[in-house]
């Protein structure tokens, strides 16, 4: 008999945490390593929420607090709901986690059923399919390719609906293709969730804050009829640079509220009280930086996805949102490396990339889809130009 359970033999480990690690261990080892891999900021958290912290720190805010947030840390989410989507939420409707992952990890938790259907567009974060699996649901992959500019397309979706079928899970601005859903989008998969009222939704909002060119971010619960069918998260980690202090939230439907606090209450109890108190002051402190680092972000897109076109057998789409571009690498593949080696797959690209070049990217069918790759650029420009003249070259070289 195993030690490991049956469930955990199911799963597999995050593909992005782990081109991160191997990164981080090339380095260690004396590589020059340039690591495109990690959706992480680069900027530093402000420093008002820095000295929130140590505030709280130095007040003793110490101690265990409610499972599910403070109530000054629910509030500060009410109000921010409020103010940036219109929608209008109490309290008991909102629960505080120890990051957005947790977040949708518990909601999956408390939800699912064995043989419950989930369905996860492709691309898609690599944790979603793993987490419905772990907590006995089936993913039901639904394929948005690059002409649907990797976004869903209503007519498919209706066809993968079942009377199994409990959530469908939308992340806009999108890891990891930076896709980002318009009002009209949504109102048209809202169409298509109207006609079936046992099917809920999870909006997965961790990117609104880095939307480029003047797109309007827009998030399913603003469509009243569907309001009490969504559960709409978000967190710290992205636009205040705050991936380590681990906070995320939704709100949503109090019956789904409740059962994530019941799931929390035997798994973690309460998120860091420091954190939650930093959390206060980021949603409810100034937001001025946040235009400033979006715009940021986009020169680094622009420079990324011109340079990515430019290069034999590249295809790069160019986003709305998020730190990513999910480029297409259909055109090398046949070809062979320096070493003899031929690429057949996007993971055999991204290796070969990793050891002739040192740069470590993901391949794309870790998120769903095959011959694509995605780069993160949430790095510097100087290392962007570096990364993408050793890209170039290593593409030139093959043959």
């Amino acid at each position: 008999m195993s030690i490991i359970s049956d469930s955990l033999k199911k799963i597999k480990p995050s593909p992005t945490i782990a081109v991160t690690q191997k990164a981080r261990e090339l380095k260690a080892a004396g590589k020059d390593i340039i690591g495109l891999g990690a959706g992480e900021p680069d900027f530093d958290t402000p420093e008002n929420i820095k000295q929130a912290a140590i505030k709280a720190i130095n007040d003793g805010d110490t101690k265990y607090t409610a499972v599910d947030g403070t109530q000054a840390l629910k509030k500060a989410i009410v109000e921010k709901f409020k103010k940036e989507n219109n929608l209008e939420y109490t309290t008991d409707q909102v629960t505080v986690g120890a990051g957005g992952k947790h977040v949708i990890y518990n909601a999956m938790m408390a939800t699912l059923n064995e043989g419950d259907e989930v369905i996860v567009p492709a691309p898609y974060w690599v944790s979603y399919p793993d987490m419905v699996i772990l907590a006995g649901g089936t993913p039901i992959i639904l394929e948005c390719n690059e002409k649907q500019g990797f976004k869903i397309n209503p007519a498919e979706l209706e066809k993968s609906i079942t009377p199994k079928t409990k959530w469908i899970i939308l992340n806009s601005p999108s890891n990891p293709t930076g896709a980002c859903y318009t009002e009209k989008d949504i109102r048209e998969i809202a169409e298509v969730l109207a006609k079936h009222p046992h099917v809920y939704v999870l909006s997965d909002d961790i990117y609104e804050h880095v939307t480029y060119e003047g797109f309007k971010f827009f998030t399913i619960a603003q469509i009243d009829s569907l309001k009490d069918r969504v559960l709409t998260m978000n967190g710290v980690s992205k636009a205040y640079s705050m991936t380590g202090w681990r906070i995320g939230y939704a709100a949503g439907p109090k019956d789904i509220i409740k059962a994530i606090g019941k799931i929390q209450s035997q798994s973690t109890s309460n998120p860091s009280s420091i954190s939650q108190a930093a959390t206060v002051e980021a949603l409810s402190g100034t937001q001025d930086f946040i235009k400033e680092r979006a715009n940021s972000f986009q020169e680094r897109r622009d420079f990324v996805v011109k340079a990515l076109n430019e290069i034999d057998g590249i295809e790069c789409l160019n986003p709305d949102g998020a730190f990513y571009v999910f480029p297409s690498c259909k055109g090398l593949m046949g070809k062979k490396d320096s070493n003899g080696n031929e690429l057949k797959t996007d993971t055999d690209f991204v290796q070969s990339l990793l050891e002739n070049s040192g740069i470590a990217v993901v391949q794309g069918s870790a998120f769903g889809l095959e011959g694509f790759f995605r780069i993160s650029y949430a790095t510097s420009m100087e290392n962007l130009k570096k990364a993408l003249d050793k890209i170039s070259s290593y593409c030139k070289s093959l043959k």
